[in-house]
């Protein structure tokens, strides 16, 4: 059985790649066909292919389950075409012993989808954004048309709201407005800064201007009167010092997307955001189905395996890779509607990742245990039938 493991092996692994080489490449040819239109001055032809060259980690791992899906359809129809699985059922190899044969073909497609996970995707997608800041301003996500914005605990038990207009990348800030709240909620101070740099749990601010606001302007606005003192008071400075729990890292993971981040940085990234009363919602579900991950490969070469035992006529082979393309589509689609019913519905985050995995498991185990006891239940059948039967 290594031997018959090690051919199938080899045969799933060829398809696979030559699939995965044709999905990235269409992804990459669409992907650059849009990114014409931003060719200018300022990002060249050059820098396109260099962008589109980083994305092409992230294609692959979010093409991965598709791509060994059609892989193993179209080796496992070849053998079966070949007559090749034929002759190992012959041989009393039974439809369960294959399929935990193609789960173990899967461990080593698992270990390299947890290398591109947490090393190399995230690499290539923090090289991406920090690229994408230098070339065009801006980046694909997270920043509302008044720029980013970020909540947090100061030092003296108020709150902070950082609002910055533009990242630079390295943890290079502009157009940075801080709110400092006292813990009554009443606002202490306002900052504006047109630069400013985060480094070792600090934020140092340049050419800023920032507004004190006097803690009874609140009773004199209310009262209608004339205040002793002014209630306000402007203050020009050339640099300021503000402790302060973001990191560079941080900074890039407000625009990243989650299931792009690596599980270290997404759980420091939440320990964040629970810190200081913000939603995790998302975070916790991409959490999730990073983890569920490699439990989607096995699900798909389970789907795969009665559409490639399925004994069918010559030319039967398209008719496989067709249902392929469509279960893998479909499985897809689950996918996004689960994590969009979870998000409104409010539904534990493992259960918006593992669901749709655990149905596609349980409906392919179905299929296989029903092809694999299909004769045995035709004959009880067939024998009920003549025994009602009159003589």
């Amino acid at each position: 059985m290594r031997t018959a493991r090690r051919y199938i092996a080899r045969e799933i692994y060829r398809s696979t790649a030559v699939v995965l080489v044709a999905l990235v490449g269409l992804f990459m040819f669409f992907a650059l066909i849009e990114g014409l239109d931003k060719v200018g001055q300022r990002l060249t032809l050059l820098n396109l292919f260099y962008l589109q060259a980083l994305d092409v980690p992230n294609h692959l791992y979010e093409l991965l389950p598709i791509g060994l899906l059609i892989g193993a359809v179209l080796a496992l129809a070849g053998l079966a075409q070949r007559n090749e699985l034929t002759i190992l059922r012959a041989s009393g190899v039974s439809g369960m012993r294959l399929l935990v044969a193609l789960w173990l073909i899967t461990i080593p497609l698992v270990l390299g989808a947890f290398v591109l996970s947490e090393f190399i995707t995230p690499a290539a997608e923090l090289r991406g954004s920090e690229s994408r800041l230098a070339l065009l301003g801006r980046t694909d996500g997270g920043r509302l048309s008044s720029g980013y914005w970020f909540k947090e605990a100061d030092d003296r038990g108020g709150t902070r709201i950082i609002n910055i207009g533009q990242l630079s990348g390295k943890g290079r800030v502009d157009d940075v407005m801080l709110y400092e709240f006292a813990g009554d909620g009443a606002l202490r101070a306002t900052v504006q800064a047109a630069a400013g740099q985060f480094e070792q749990g600090r934020l140092v601010l340049r050419d800023l201007t920032e507004t004190r606001i006097h803690p009874e302007s609140a009773d004199a606005l209310a009262d209608a009167r004339i205040p002793a003192a002014p209630i306000s008071e402007l203050v020009h400075l050339d640099q300021r010092v503000v402790p302060t729990s973001l990191t560079p890292e941080r900074l890039i993971a407000r625009i990243l997307t989650p299931e792009r981040m690596a599980i270290s940085d997404l759980l420091d990234y939440i320990r964040y955001l629970k810190q200081n009363q913000l939603q995790t919602d998302r975070q916790e579900v991409a959490l999730w189905r990073k983890i569920a991950y490699p439990f989607t490969l096995l699900v798909m070469v389970t789907i795969a395996a009665p559409i490639g035992f399925m004994q069918t006529r010559r030319g039967g082979v398209g008719i496989k890779v067709f249902a392929g393309i469509i279960l893998g589509v479909g499985f897809f689609m689950l996918n996004q509607l689960a994590l969009n019913a979870g998000m409104l519905g409010d539904w534990p985050p493992w259960a918006t990742a593992l669901v749709p995995s655990l149905a596609g498991q349980a409906a392919a185990l179905l299929a296989l245990l029903g092809m694999e006891h299909r004769h045995p239940l035709s004959m009880w059948l067939r024998q009920r039938r003549l025994q009602r039967s009159p003589a």
